[in-house]
C-alpha cells in the first residue's frame, strides 16, 4: 500500500483570491458610491462572498496540505469538499441580500449620477476578476483540487454577472427607466442561487465518496489487463476520490504455490503503474490463493471483476 502523504500546499492561491477579492470590492464599492447604482452594489456585495470564501479555502488548503496522522490516517484531503461547500452556502447568503436590497430599490427608485466613471471603475474590477479567476482554473484543473476550481468558478460567475449589471446600469442610463436597475440587480441573485446549488451539489457528490471518472477508471483497468494471465487474476476493485487524493483497493488473485515474495512483486508492481499514471493515488492490494473459492467469493458491493483476455500473457 502507498503511504498517505501531505499534498501540496496550494495556499498561494487563496491568498491570490482574498487580495483580489479585497482589490475587487474595493473597486465596486467605489462605482456604488458615485453612481448610486442598486445593481452594482449586488455586484459588490458578491465581492464580499469571494472573500469569506477564498478564506475558508485557505483554512480548506492548509489542511489539506497536511499528512496523514493518528486521528486522521487518510489525511484531511477532505477540508476541501466543505470549503466549496460552505462557499456555495455564502453564495446563497450573497444572493438574498441583493434580492433585499433589489426590492426596496424597486419600489422606491432613485436616479443614477456619474454613471460612466462608475461603469469603469467596474469594467477594470472585472478584468481583474476574470485574470484571476483563469489562473485558479488552471491551477485547480493541473493539481485536481475542487476548491480552486470552485473559486474559479465563483469569479467567473461574478465577471459575468458583473457584464450584465454593467450593460443594464448603461441601459439605465440612457433610457431613464429607474426600475431597471433592481430588475437586473434580481436576475443577478437568482444567476448566483443557480451557480451556488450547483456548487453544493458537487461538493456533496465528493463527501459521499464518489467513484473516480469512467476515463480513470479505464486506465487502472488497462494496467490490472496487462498484469493479468491464466493464473493471475483481479477482482473486487473500488475507487474513490478525497479532493486531490485517489483510493484504489483491490484483490489479488495468485498461485497459493507462490512464494511471498513473488506475490510481493508483483503487488509492487501494479501499485507502482498505477501511481504513475494517476498521480496522488494511495492504491490497497489484498493478495488470496486462486484456487480458495472463498477468494471468488470475497467481492464486496460494488466491485469490479477485470474481465478476461481472450489470449493470456504469459510472457
Amino acid at each position: 500500500m502507498w503511504a498517505v502523504h501531505g499534498q501540496e500546499d496550494l495556499s498561494r492561491y487563496a491568498w491570490l483570491s482574498i487580495a483580489t477579492g479585497v482589490v475587487v470590492f474595493s473597486l465596486k464599492m467605489v462605482a456604488y458610491a458615485m453612481t448610486a447604482s442598486v445593481g452594482l452594489l449586488s455586484d459588490a456585495l458578491e465581492s464580499t462572498v469571494n472573500i469569506v470564501a477564498a478564506f475558508v479555502a485557505l483554512i480548506a488548503l492548509k489542511a489539506a496540505a497536511r499528512p496523514g496522522d493518528q486521528r486522521h490516517h487518510f489525511g484531511l484531503s477532505k477540508a476541501e469538499y466543505f470549503s466549496a461547500l460552505v462557499e456555495g452556502l455564502m453564495i446563497l447568503v450573497a444572493a438574498g441580500l441583493i434580492i433585499v436590497t433589489a426590492v426596496e430599490r424597486l419600489l422606491n427608485p432613485r436616479p443614477l449620477e456619474d454613471v460612466g466613471v462608475g461603469l469603469a471603475i467596474s469594467v477594470v474590477a472585472s478584468l481583474i476578476n476574470g485574470v484571476v479567476a483563469w489562473i485558479l482554473m488552471r491551477a485547480g484543473r493541473r493539481h485536481r483540487s475542487i476548491v480552486l476550481q470552485a473559486d474559479a468558478k465563483h469569479l467567473m460567475t461574478d465577471v459575468w454577472t458583473s457584464a450584465g449589471v454593467i450593460v443594464a446600469v448603461g441601459a439605465v442610463a440612457l433610457t431613464g427607466w429607474l426600475q431597471l436597475d433592481p430588475v437586473i440587480a434580481i436576475a443577478v441573485a437568482i444567476n448566483i442561487v443557480v451557480a451556488g446549488l450547483r456548487l453544493i451539489g458537487s461538493s456533496a457528490m465528493g463527501l459521499l465518496d464518489a467513484a473516480l471518472p469512467d476515463e480513470e477508471n479505464e486506465v487502472i483497468v488497462e494496467i490490472l489487463r496487462k498484469h493479468q494471465t491464466e493464473h493471475v487474476r483481479f477482482h473486487a476493485l473500488q475507487t474513490r476520490e478525497s479532493g486531490r487524493q485517489r483510493f484504489v483497493s483491490m484483490h489479488v488473485l495468485v498461485p497459493g504455490m507462490w512464494t511471498v515474495a513473488a506475490g510481493h512483486d508483483l503487488l509492487e508492481a501494479v501499485e507502482h503503474e498505477i501511481a504513475e499514471a494517476l498521480p496522488n493515488t494511495v492504491v490497497s492490494t489484498h493478495l488470496e490463493p486462486i484456487e480458495d473459492p472463498r477468494a471468488w467469493e470475497d467481492q464486496p458491493p460494488g466491485g469490479v471483476t477485470v474481465p478476461v483476455e481472450e489470449t493470456w500473457n504469459d510472457s
